[in-house]
């Protein structure tokens, strides 16, 4: 049974999934290719312990103190799509990667429109970081959120691994 939980962000509230013992999904409330359904909504006090962890997590990360996810996730996607959305994990904290660069680390080199379309059907935004994926240009493209939403999300990072000139 799949419920959800809504969380405040500095970019819009944010809607957490889960089956009850995973995180299967971060969504914008104006979030592009987000199920209809997502269950019951629950309270912080009745939500699973995923949730609650993901709310936490996500905290930390808008705070700048978080640079990785440490949550049980569930996707439900086709082979090709996952393969994408774990792919997406080894992209550092702070970077950016291309398409095409996804395409190549992902052994089809030919790719990247694939891999494109794949990304942007990323149910757990934020923890599996589509965001971190740009075009070759370097222009920020589509995400699901917004594209706004994905630059700040980009501005964070890259504000966190700035080097101080204190340091």
């Amino acid at each position: 049974m799949t419920v959800h939980l809504m969380i405040d962000s500095p970019l819009g509230p944010l809607r957490l999934t889960s089956d009850g013992e995973h995180l299967t999904g971060v969504y914008f409330t104006e979030h592009r290719h987000a199920p209809d359904d997502l269950g019951e909504e629950v309270g912080e006090g009745e939500a699973p312990d995923v949730l609650v962890q993901a709310s936490r997590q996500l905290a930390d990360y808008f705070a700048g103190v978080r640079t990785d996810f440490d949550l049980p996730l569930a996707s439900v996607g086709t082979d090709f799509q996952r393969r994408v959305w774990d792919l997406l994990r080894t992209i550092p904290y702070g970077q950016t990667w291309s398409y095409g660069q996804l395409a190549q680390a992902l052994g089809q080199p030919g790719a990247s429109r694939a891999v494109g379309l794949a990304n942007g059907r990323n149910p757990i935004s934020i923890v599996v970081p589509c965001h971190r994926v740009i075009g070759s240009s370097g222009d920020i493209t589509g995400y699901g959120g917004g594209v706004q939403r994905k630059q700040a999300l980009l501005d964070l990072e890259s504000r966190a691994t700035a080097p101080s000139l204190f340091s």
